[in-house]
């Protein structure tokens, strides 16, 4: 076993431990604030020392080079730690960081549970780890439930909220059905490859079988529940509604590029030869979540319901890079998740604010922020268009990424899809700059902490730098892609 290789997993562990030790140590709750602090110090200087270790280009002719591939692997071929799984790690510490930046007032004035709050937290950055690195369906099954469950808790950490029970009830509930029908093709793929390793099941002639494509079908259906993928995104307004923001940020960010690595890896290592089969339905569910996604989103009168429909949409996006099916696509949907982690960041770090402050993160709650927090207000206009795709935000470059690989590819019609939809999405995202900017000010103010103004500036400062200057995130993306193992 080479544990070098988990060694980012093994890390994030030991700080989750180290959250529950403090919050049984720590004798007063003014005292505990310092365990979000501690994180926000480990993750940034992990996430700085993970860049020295992505490798260049392999050659598979170079004994040397096939050495080195082999000391990226845990156990059997079953865990690997490739530039790809590095990337999505990267990301997923971000966004982890980014959470706690602005989730450190909100934890102390909302919740109860504060320690067990940082624990879960951890708990799911350990779950999106593991999903990235995951090479055979048992380990990406521990992983996903391992994220998914802390994220059941989490949806609930609210205790004196109806909405927030409710919301953790609805997940809990189709998030159950979901993994039962994963686990079920999960079992049907085995039965007819007679393996759950992803490069073992690729060589099986059985997988073109009725059983086999059966079970790649369920398998598929579990992805897209995760993903809230329409007609499986039923629980997605409700659960981003009641969560704390924090946790809906997170579910935004950190759960959805979780989905999307596993998922590509699944799709590119596991089923290439089918996609024949798997090409056409994501193409329909692509344009189905990009149109319906953004006309759901126009009705909304809340905007964490509203980001809610628009995930949806965004998902759309992102599944317009894997019907690609080609490098490109691939490190275009790279591209555009970790844009869309600044995005989300800058504007959940925001809601999170008004709700801690508020009570409410609906429309009539946003009116008159750009008078009472200006900066405030001119980060969520600035992250609202990026995910619009108005330049010179970051969203534009990605969506520009997306949308040339599936032309390429001869999907022109979803391409223009894609582009329709986001013209419509600058409709509902105005709207919320209208009421910041338009709206009635009630004459109050609102306090916004250091933690809280870095998470905002760097998420802005992210957004606007990798739209001037996109090559620097593309160079890293194409590292990522290029050393994918098919």
């Amino acid at each position: 076993m080479n544990f070098a290789a988990i060694s980012t997993e093994i890390f994030i562990l030991c700080l989750g431990l180290f959250a529950i030790v403090m919050d049984l140590v720590l004798p007063e709750q003014e005292s505990r604030k310092s365990i979000g602090g501690v994180l926000i110090f480990s993750l940034t200087g992990w996430f700085l020392y993970m860049f020295t270790l992505y490798n260049g280009q392999l050659d598979p002719m170079d004994p040397a080079a096939m050495a080195a591939l082999a000391d990226r692997f845990f156990y059997q071929g079953l865990y690997l730690v490739d530039n790809y799984a590095l990337f999505f790690k990267q990301m997923f510490i971000l966004a982890t960081v980014l959470t706690l930046l602005f989730a450190a007032d909100y934890v102390q004035s909302v919740l109860r549970y504060r320690g067990e709050f940082y624990a879960l937290l951890m708990t799911a950055l350990l779950g999106m780890c593991v999903l990235a690195s995951a090479t055979d369906f048992l380990t990406m099954f521990i992983g996903l439930e391992l994220m998914t469950i802390s994220f059941y808790i989490l949806t609930g950490a609210r205790m004196n909220s109806k909405d927030s029970s409710e919301a953790a009830v609805k997940y809990l509930i189709i998030g159950s059905v979901s993994t039962a029908v994963m686990l079920y093709g999960i079992s049907l793929v085995y039965g007819a490859t007679g393996s759950i390793q992803f490069f073992e099941v690729c060589r099986s002639p059985h997988l073109f079988f009725p059983l086999g494509i059966a079970g790649i079908t369920m398998v598929l259906i579990g992805f897209f529940f995760k993903l809230s993928v329409i007609p499986f995104h039923m629980w997605a307004p409700d659960v981003y509604q009641g969560a704390p923001t924090p946790i809906t940020a997170m579910l935004a960010m950190g759960s959805k590029a979780a989905g999307i690595a596993a998922m590509m890896r699944a799709l590119f290592v596991a089923f290439p030869m089918l996609g024949i089969y798997w090409l056409p339905m994501l193409s329909v569910l692509c344009a189905a979540c990009m149109i319906f996604g953004n006309i759901m989103a126009m009705r909304q009168r809340d905007v964490k319901r509203m980001l809610a429909y628009s995930s949806i949409a965004q998902a759309g996006y992102m599944l317009v890079g894997i019907i690609a099916a080609d490098p490109a696509g691939m490190k275009a949907v790279m591209f555009y998740a970790t844009l869309y982690v600044f995005a989300n960041a800058g504007a959940f770090a925001v809601l999170s604010v008004v709700e801690a402050q508020k009570g409410s993160t609906s429309y009539r709650h946003m009116a008159g922020l750009a008078q009472s927090a200006p900066v405030l207000a001119a980060v969520m206009t600035i992250s609202l268009l990026s995910m619009a795709g108005i330049p010179p935000t970051a969203g534009f470059a990605g969506k520009l990424y997306l949308f040339t690989a599936v032309v390429d590819q001869g999907y022109l019609w979803l391409a223009f899809v894609g582009f329709v939809m986001s013209m419509i999405s600058v409709y509902y995202y105005l709207l919320v700059a209208k009421a910041m900017y338009l709206g009635a000010w009630d004459g109050s103010s609102l306090a916004v902490s250091g933690s809280t103004r870095a998470a905002v500036v760097l998420s802005v400062l992210a957004t606007l730098l990798v739209g001037v200057w996109p090559e620097g995130l593309a160079e890293l993306t194409n590292l990522a892609a290029s050393t994918f193992l098919q």
